[in-house]
């Protein structure tokens, strides 16, 4: 997350129709090893559950000849929001579940991963153009996505609320989007948050409210402060993130519980030869209890999958 007191980016809902592609799940920010601070981080934990794993054969097997040859890939990795993915206390080392969970999968691979920081905005489009073989932002699964997108699943988060801490005005949770009419929202930008609200932009005249305004930052950081200082009413980010945030005594933020869960996955251009090997790799840290491991590392096991799957439908 970024550093607080940066701007922006605002607009009522009723003047999103030029909505960004639905290319996210987190907010994640760009890199800044500051973001954990501003959202109120941690240290990160010490267990390092990725060292005993080794390479699986079978596994292995499932990739490519070239790849197999080449020992690599380019992993375009969004990396801000903990307990995804972030730099803690100041490092230049990026720590967090999605983190774990991609080098424990090149491990069963037997491969290399060439790891590029990306804004999320930006590692969709740059799969399809071949920039990254793969790509990490705790991207979440949606059907738009699947349209030019395939995904192996490994996690499933979703869609979550926050408020200010000592807020009692929503109730104790947020499950209705009727909720926040006449309430200000904030998010981060190219969301499926962002999605979710243009599309239901209709549900406040419906019940004879008045509409919500959505409030658009390119920072968690920034969308921090904006809850702090009053600018915002409530945030919509993911599940984990908002449960980790809520935690840290720093960010002072209450969860409001979850609205929609999302599978969440790996991210490939459509027709990637790479989904059945990373498939089968997700599968075997889940068998040898790795995934769990990490999980507990990270306190996300209310979101662990009993099997990775490749492509799912989106959610009901």
């Amino acid at each position: 997350m970024k550093l607080p007191g940066i701007p922006g980016r605002t607009r009522p809902l009723v003047a999103a129709a030029a909505l960004l592609p639905l290319l996210a799940l987190t907010g994640c920010g760009s890199g800044d090893p500051a973001d954990a601070t501003a959202a109120g981080g941690s240290p990160a934990p010490t267990a390092d559950p990725v060292a005993a794993v080794h390479k699986v054969g079978a596994a292995a097997a499932l990739l490519p000849a070239d790849v197999r040859s080449a020992g690599t890939l380019r992993i375009g990795s969004s990396v801000g929001a903990p307990p995804s993915a972030y730099y803690p206390n100041g490092s230049r080392t990026p720590q967090g579940q999605d983190i774990d969970i991609a080098s424990a999968v090149a491990k069963v691979l037997g491969i290399k991963l060439e790891r590029q920081d990306a804004s999320f905005e930006t590692i969709l489009p740059a799969l399809g153009s071949g920039k990254y073989d793969v790509g990490t932002g705790n991207f979440g699964v949606t059907t738009e996505r699947l349209k030019t997108i395939d995904f192996v699943t490994y996690i499933d988060d979703g869609q979550g609320f926050a408020v200010k801490q000592g807020d009692t005005s929503f109730g104790k949770k947020i499950t209705e989007l009727t909720q926040l009419c006449g309430r200000t929202v904030g998010i981060n930008a190219g969301t499926t948050f962002e999605a979710t609200l243009a599309a239901q932009k209709g549900v406040c005249a419906k019940a004879g409210k008045k509409p919500y305004e959505v409030k658009v930052y390119s920072e968690n950081g920034a969308t921090i402060t904006a809850l702090q200082q009053g600018r915002i009413d409530v945030i919509m980010s993911t599940i984990n993130g908002l449960r980790y945030q809520a935690a840290q005594p720093a960010a002072h933020t209450t969860f409001l519980g979850e609205y929609h869960r999302l599978d969440v996955g790996f991210a490939f251009k459509k027709g990637s030869k790479l989904t059945k090997a990373f498939q089968a790799a997700v599968n075997e840290l889940i068998k040898n209890g790795t995934y769990d491991r990490i999980l507990k590392k990270w306190g996300t096991t209310g979101s662990a999958i009993d099997s990775s799957r490749i492509s799912p439908p989106e959610h009901a």
